[in-house]
């Protein structure tokens, strides 16, 4: 009798998943790179290295209402991000992650200055991943802590200048849906900034995706993902989310994956800002390259 409870309720747990997933497909119509963020375990002896570059603009914004707006004085802003992330399987049980970003950011508008141009590496990312559990080998939970660095200092356009810390919680499994392959990543998390005003940040994320094919080639798959921050200064600063302490906002976006070998994969993804405040109303695309040695 115990045993049968057990296969009920392992058996409403994985029709709840689909459903819920399912739900979340025809709830969004398309920055999350589904190859990291999530509760899948690492192989020990594994080093993923993943460069990605970005394009994001934006020429709107909300303001601390929710209330969508033209830049002042026809401003319109650009940015390209060059991203180095690894991560490497220490063990079953730990992975240590190491994100270095580099921006080049342009602000351009009707009155002087005309154009503002910044750029320089931004925070520096370092983590460790613990895999806590796993449900059948299907379902997987784990916990990373993340310490962040900024790689520059007295330039607003970049970030906060502030040490910070996260603390997130990841919940990842696979089945099958319509006869393919089926995914999903989960994850929240707790971010801290310890300085003036620091902000204090929660980082949701979802993503389903799905492969296209039998030999497991090309995949699809759709994310949701957003920010809250929280802080005693609400000033709108640059239009920029990662200058502003004070805002939110809601991001849906689209990838597409190839994978050339079981170590190679390149992905492409677009993603569009669907609802914020105090911050920019933004349109991202980004291009992927995902490695994968093993050295053990």
């Amino acid at each position: 009798m115990h045993c049968f409870k057990i296969n009920i309720i392992m058996s409403l747990f994985k029709t709840f998943t689909r459903f819920l997933f399912l739900t979340l497909i025809l709830f969004t119509s398309s920055k999350n790179i589904v190859f990291a963020d999530g509760g899948f375990p690492v192989r020990p002896g594994r080093l993923l290295i993943a460069p990605s570059v970005s394009y994001f603009f934006s020429s709107t914004q909300w303001d601390s209402t929710g209330v969508k707006k033209p830049f002042p004085n026809g401003g319109k802003y650009s940015s390209v991000g060059v991203t180095l992330y690894t991560e490497y399987g220490i063990s079953r049980r730990f992975a240590a992650i190491v994100s270095v970003p580099y921006v080049y950011n342009n602000y351009m508008q009707n009155i002087a200055p005309r154009n503002t141009v910044t750029s320089g590496l931004t925070d520096m990312e370092t983590g460790i991943r613990y895999y806590l559990a796993n449900i059948d080998f299907v379902y997987y939970f784990s916990l990373q802590g993340t310490a962040v660095t900024p790689l520059y200092s007295n330039n607003a356009s970049l970030g906060y200048g502030e040490e910070g810390a996260e603390l997130k919680l990841a919940f990842s499994g696979t089945g099958t849906l319509f006869n393919r392959s089926t995914y999903f990543n989960a994850a929240d998390g707790v971010r801290q900034y310890f300085g003036t005003n620091g902000p204090i940040q929660n980082r949701y994320s979802g993503t389903f995706g799905m492969t296209l094919d039998d030999d497991f080639k090309n995949q699809l798959s759709v994310s949701l993902s957003g920010i809250n921050s929280f802080s005693d200064d609400k000033r709108f600063i640059s239009g920029i989310p990662e200058t502003n302490r004070n805002y939110s906002f809601i991001e849906a976006s689209l990838s597409y994956g190839y994978s050339f070998t079981r170590e190679i994969a390149l992905y492409a993804t677009g993603g569009k800002f669907l609802t914020g405040n105090n911050t920019s109303d933004g349109t991202i695309f980004s291009l992927a390259f995902i490695y994968r040695l093993d050295y053990r």
